[in-house]
């Protein structure tokens, strides 16, 4: 129930709310209203999530033996709106 790859894809899926509610929301929030209170709530657990992600995606690729193009495809979707939920469908699918 616990295995890394079930934590990955947690924190996948976590990491890939908190981005879109971070930039499609608090960010406009903060530059229309001038409100940085939305940043600053959602900043710190999305840069949390973010380097757990990076961090389990190295951990978990010699397990999911990516190649070299789909392991930086899965780190390079970490920093794209909606990348996560492509990593979780394309590559975390078949595992």
């Amino acid at each position: 129930m616990f295995s890394l790859l079930n934590i990955f894809r947690v924190t996948a899926f976590l990491e890939g709310v908190s981005y879109i509610l971070l930039l499609f929301i608090a960010t406009p929030i903060k530059y229309i209203s001038g409100d940085p209170q939305y940043v600053k709530l959602l900043g710190m657990p999305h840069g949390i999530l973010f380097i757990l992600y990076i961090i389990l995606a190295f951990m978990i690729k010699p397990e999911q033996q990516w190649s070299k193009k789909e392991f930086w495809t899965v780190l390079i979707a970490s920093i794209i709106p909606f990348g996560t939920f492509y990593v979780e469908r394309k590559l975390l699918k078949r595992a």
